[in-house]
């Protein structure tokens, strides 16, 4: 901020000095507004951007199914993963027969189900990076354009994302109370009507 003022005034005092030089009097130099806002609060199912939030709920449920079977299968694959451990310490203490064509079987089941959550999470992850933009991508744009609106209306020279600035750990000191407009945003975006994009559907 220190750097960013010294060249604004370094800017001001040449344009200050020509124009005195002219024997003009001096312009008053422009306001910079600049606001952050953090984005991190756009998806809270409560008070958060509506749509935004809808849209990830879709995108949530619609793989909710499989995430289901994936930890019914994790399930199964861990009792099973008892069951043989238990079976391995009977055999090596020798104290209890074992059924070895059971526990052949369990080995095989165990195997099975490993290599099938494996495919399924594959699957998913796959599923997943093809959805996420048809799903998020209409009102990702509006919230974009939304923000270009926003700034525009309210004067604002530049605006920043302030989860990310944090997470950088490039912002040293801030007074929220005097830059942060992420409720005001909300509010503003809420009350926009939604535009003619739809989000796609899921494939049957």
């Amino acid at each position: 901020m220190k750097r960013f003022s010294f060249i604004a005034a370094s800017f001001i005092f040449a344009a200050i000095t020509a124009v005195s030089a002219l024997g003009q009097v001096p312009a008053q130099p422009t306001a910079f507004k600049m606001a952050i806002i953090d984005t991190d609060a756009f998806g809270a199912a409560t008070g958060g951007l509506t749509r935004y939030a809808a849209a990830r709920k879709a995108l949530a449920d619609e793989f909710r199914p499989l995430e289901n079977e994936i930890q019914g299968l994790v399930t199964k694959y861990n009792t099973l993963g008892v069951e043989i451990k238990k079976l391995q310490e009977q055999a090596s203490a020798g104290t209890v027969p074992i059924d070895q064509r059971t526990a052949q079987t369990k080995l095989e089941e165990y195997q099975t189900l490993e290599l099938a959550i494996k495919r399924k999470e594959e699957d998913g992850k796959t599923r997943a990076a093809r959805r996420e933009p048809q799903v998020l991508g209409p009102v990702l744009r509006e919230i974009e354009k939304a923000l270009d609106d926003y700034a525009k209306s309210k004067g604002y020279a530049l605006i920043l994302d302030s989860s990310k600035l944090a997470n950088a750990g490039v912002i040293l000191a801030i007074d929220p109370t005097k830059v942060d407009v992420t409720k005001d945003f909300i509010a503003f975006f809420n009350a926009r009507p939604a535009t003619t994009a739809t989000t796609a559907a899921p494939p049957r």
